[in-house]
């Protein structure tokens, strides 16, 4: 297997000229990391990293940049990028630990260092091999090509402990590849916590979850028995959560969760913002179901009512933990709480204001047709053939041409100055009113739209 035909052309021709100007200069480059990891999975690899011995960063600066454009932001700490080529070089770097958080630590360069020790800082074995892009030789000081093969996650070395975040890194990779964790690795992740963890740490490999993992439940499950659900409460309390049986045959929300994150999983459109917005909202869906869940005391059947208004809170909470980002609480929120909308007006038979009024609400029909799709889908053994209510919906807002977007205002405030209105507090309620209005079909068109907006100013 050629592992080098796994990067782009261009790319791979960048590598061996890297490589071959540091050899002239006394040193060595490798490729390492993912880039090699993704090529022995035959992955295409985008980006790629090379590490550096036997030169400083002086050395490597001076010969690099005759040929090629180097961003030296991180030169301090050894680390450059080949601009245009989407390489990062690096020296190996001694890294010590000084205090709880993850800035404490103290960084060195070492350009003495071997491959193998080098290798030794990496979090995973699957991750700890390394190529050299002249002679092919491969450098697996610990055996992770075996432990790839095998579809083991596998810590390197106990330096593993010294960066929490190698176990949310750990989720992403068992879902992203298929993985079974090895008992010890999951016994020392049960060390560990993300209390010194930032939150914008913790959100980029949630994100890698959603957006790569082939099997997201594996990744939960690596997080359950790593005991690191509780440092997710609001996950947490889906475990155990029972469901109606006839309805929910699979088990607890926990079990139905995991399984609708798969089905999204199968379902991506390869839209990263979409994906990401249905994936969190798969994911958060019955959050509410944790607290609203009962046993109805004259069926003896469990019941969640309103658990889709109830969850939105709690799954707030939960993105809160990620990220502060306004456009994720936006977007994410509103389909937590209408999840369950397609199926009910499918049911009604419902008509074209209803069905403008959830696209005002939600944003994207099509994005609340997925996590609904995903719901349905999360129930094994339950097979579903079909999925009558969102074509339905889908072909209604279609229709509407609302189907990715809310419907846009006609009346806008230059029809208001038109009419000598002048901007001030009435301004924005009379918008609002105007936007009702026309949620409820009273008007379809500006020249209807002009009428009504006369209409209510003169009454």
């Amino acid at each position: 297997m050629n592992i080098l035909e796994n990067i782009p052309p261009s790319q791979r021709k960048a590598c061996t000229q890297v490589a071959e100007l540091l050899k002239a200069a006394g040193g060595r480059a490798l490729l390492v990391g993912g880039c090699v990891r993704d090529g022995l999975l035959e992955i295409p690899a985008k980006d790629v990293d090379m590490e550096v011995y036997g030169l400083n960063a002086d050395e490597v600066e001076r010969t690099l940049k005759k040929t090629f454009r180097l961003d030296t932001v991180g030169r301090a700490f050894g680390v450059f990028i080949i601009k245009g080529h989407d390489i990062d070089l690096a020296l190996p770097r001694r890294e010590s630990k000084s205090g709880p958080k993850h800035t404490d630590f103290v960084v060195e360069g070492d350009p003495s260092m071997s491959p193998r020790e080098a290798a030794s800082r990496r979090d995973f074995t699957i991750n700890a091999i390394s190529i050299d892009p002249l002679t092919d030789e491969l450098l697996d000081p610990y055996n992770g090509a075996i432990d790839l093969k095998a579809r083991r996650l596998r810590h390197v070395s106990d330096a593993f402990s010294e960066d929490p975040l190698r176990v949310l890194r750990g989720m992403q990779f068992v879902a992203r590849f298929n993985l079974e964790a090895a008992p010890e690795t999951i016994a020392l992740c049960r060390e560990l916590s993300p209390e010194h963890l930032p939150s914008e740490r913790l959100w980029e490999e949630w994100k890698k979850l959603i957006l790569k993992g082939a099997h997201p439940s594996k990744g939960l499950l690596f997080l359950q028995a790593c005991n690191w659900l509780q440092y997710f409460p609001e996950i947490e309390a889906l475990v155990g959560c029972e469901q109606d049986p006839e309805w929910h045959p699979e088990g607890d929300v926990w079990t139905h969760t995991y399984h609708c994150l798969d089905a999204y999983a199968r379902h991506r459109i390869g839209d990263a913002w979409e994906d990401l917005i249905v994936g969190l909202a798969v994911l958060c869906h019955d959050m509410g179901k944790a607290v609203s869940s009962f046993v109805d005391e004259k069926t003896g059947r469990i019941r969640s009512p309103r658990h889709d208004v109830d969850g939105v809170p709690i799954a707030r909470a939960f993105l809160e933990r990620l990220t502060r980002q306004k456009k994720i609480f936006e977007e994410v929120l509103p389909l937590v709480e209408q999840h369950m909308r397609p199926l009910a007006l499918y049911r009604d038979g419902a008509g074209d204001t209803a069905i403008r009024r959830l696209a005002a609400r939600v944003k994207r029909v099509d994005r609340l047709t997925r996590v609904a799709f995903a719901d349905k889908l999360g129930r094994p053994p339950i097979v579903v053939d079909d999925f009558p209510e969102g074509d339905w919906l889908l072909k209604k807002a279609t229709e509407l041409a609302i189907e990715d977007s809310a419907p846009k205002p006609i009346l806008l405030g230059r029809h208001l100055v038109e009419l000598g209105i002048k901007p001030g507090p009435n301004f924005g309620k009379i918008l609002d009113r105007a936007y009702e209005a026309q949620i409820e079909g009273e008007f379809t068109d500006e020249a209807s739209a002009r009428s009504y907006l006369k209409a209510i100013i003169e009454a």
